[in-house]
């Protein structure tokens, strides 16, 4: 196996990274390629999906099998992951017929989502599925589909994913996992794992959403079109692949019930391992990606793109590649709580714990002394603030938390980092590498062929350092003054 290599390719809201390894986990070569989020509407989020899902898996590849002395003949698997979970109508030929509707910084859907809930039951759809209509729902979008653009659903063949879509034009096989599947409510039956239409019979025939599979099963093997399309051989086995975050968990070594994995993006998100099906009306829940293993999630709709707006708005002048270094070099410099600023990072809607697409920034206690340093901390204080937020109602809803892992672009940014620690009060792991999904997928790959074990991530992925929580009363006291000022401002939000 020693010449065998696993390509893992993360198709993200901004970038896409793919990545080959080695059976040991040694990097042979690595790819980025950066794309646009459109935003045709206020609350709209969507992808081109042949442009940046397919078309950057294709650049990422063909990069790849350029840049390193790596023949395509060489690779022993291939996994995807992609954000998730979107909802893209396609033709009998994985044709797109609409954009790429996002995961849930897309809020089109809110009418949507009171008409079923009013229509079926919160507790119903809750019950049943173990997660609460949001805009993380896919379902809501479906039936915004029917509504908007009947033409469209009439000639739909199946509802896909970002996964399933290129996992589709690599193999012809029309696949999901289970993990993601969860998010489909309220067509996905918990109890039984599988799709289940009893509770809404007249949106969407369940014949038009994929197979359902687990993440590491083989969905099928690249055709002959897909490789003269990717440069890829036909015939490598291509795994039936999952969410992004869920890959990113699996590159940092997140195995076992109490583990929890924060991952510093665009947006946080959250995942913590259970030994049964834990279900939080603020959270999501869904099976994890093998057989028996389940998990908690947790999202914000913004957090890195706070960092992007700040940058592009107010520090034009730093050169952009290296912006964000300068910005937390700044930002160190001012006081720990920001000479008493509070922010609220709901500059697009907040997903959990609030749920509220409404949801509008506040920059609270500004007076003539804050330099732009204070509010840029205060920004990523904000940010951390609601981790804090959240991992406070996983605890409440009955999760203990025993490990946490840092992964993602934001683990550089020392202040965002010490500050989700020092208000959480909980350590956190940072592993050597921190590459994230693809990482994490070509992992997958390797196992999915029988190429090594579950606890072999160790190995590939071992700490580098532990970012350890200091107690700071300033965030004890502000902490109590952010869930206050969303308390007494949320009936001013719309």
């Amino acid at each position: 196996m020693a010449d065998r290599l696993y390509l893992g390719i993360d198709i993200g809201t901004y970038e896409s990274k793919g990545i080959l390894t080695d059976f040991k986990g040694i990097v042979h070569g690595q790819a980025v390629v950066k794309h646009e989020m459109l935003i045709p509407k206020s609350g709209w989020a969507e992808h081109d999906p042949v442009d940046v899902w397919w078309g950057d898996f294709i650049r990422i590849t063909k990069k790849l099998l350029s840049q390193s002395d790596v023949s395509s003949k060489q690779i022993a698997s291939v996994a995807v992951s992609a954000i998730g979970p979107c909802m893209l109508p396609i033709d009998q030929d994985t044709n797109p017929l609409y954009s790429g509707v996002l995961y849930g910084v897309d809020t089109r859907a809110s009418e949507e989502i009171n008409y079923l809930n009013d229509l079926i039951g919160k507790k119903t759809i809750f019950d049943f599925g173990g997660n609460a209509l949001t805009s993380q729902s896919i379902g809501p979008k479906i039936l915004w589909l029917k509504n908007q653009h009947p033409v469209i659903f009439e000639k739909t063949y199946k509802i896909v994913t970002s996964t399933t879509f290129i996992v589709q034009k690599l193999t012809g096989q029309c696949v999901i996992d289970h993990y993601s599947a969860a998010n489909f409510t309220p067509f996905y039956d918990k109890s039984k794992l599988k799709w289940n239409d009893s509770l809404l019979p007249d949106i969407i025939e369940i014949q038009k959403l994929p197979e359902l599979k687990w993440t590491s099963e083989i969905a099928g093997h690249i055709t002959e079109k897909a490789s003269k399309e990717t440069g890829l051989s036909s015939g490598v086995p291509v795994t039936v692949g999952t969410i992004d975050a869920a890959a990113e968990a699996i590159s940092v070594g997140v195995q076992k019930p109490g583990h929890i994995m924060i991952m510093y993006g665009s947006t946080m998100f959250f995942i913590g391992l259970t030994s049964n099906y834990q279900s939080d009306e603020s959270l999501w829940s869904a099976p994890w990606l093998f057989e028996k293993e389940y998990s908690l999630m947790a999202g914000t709709s913004t957090s890195g793109t706070i960092t992007q707006w700040f940058r592009k708005e107010f520090a034009r002048e730093l050169d952009s590649s290296e912006a964000f270094s300068e910005l937390t070099k700044l930002a160190s410099k001012s006081p720990i709580g920001s000479k008493n600023l509070v922010t609220l990072p709901y500059f697009s809607g907040e997903r959990t714990p609030i749920q509220n697409p409404n949801a509008c920034g506040v920059l609270f206690g500004l007076n003539l002394t804050h330099t732009r340093e204070d509010i840029y901390r205060s920004l990523l204080e904000g940010i951390s603030f609601g981790a804090n937020h959240i991992i406070e109602t996983f605890v409440s809803s009955g999760f203990k938390p025993e490990i946490l892992f840092a992964v993602g672009g934001g683990v550089k940014n020392k202040v965002w980092t010490s500050s989700i620690s020092n208000i959480t009060g909980f350590n956190q792991i940072v592993k050597s590498k921190t590459i994230g999904a693809a990482y994490g997928n070509a992992f997958l790959g390797a196992l999915s062929v029988g190429h090594v074990e579950r606890n072999d991530i160790d190995n590939w992925n071992r700490t580098s350092r532990i970012i350890k929580a200091k107690c700071h009363p300033i965030y004890s006291k502000q902490y109590e003054l952010f869930k206050a000022l969303y308390e007494n401002t949320a009936h001013l939000m719309g």
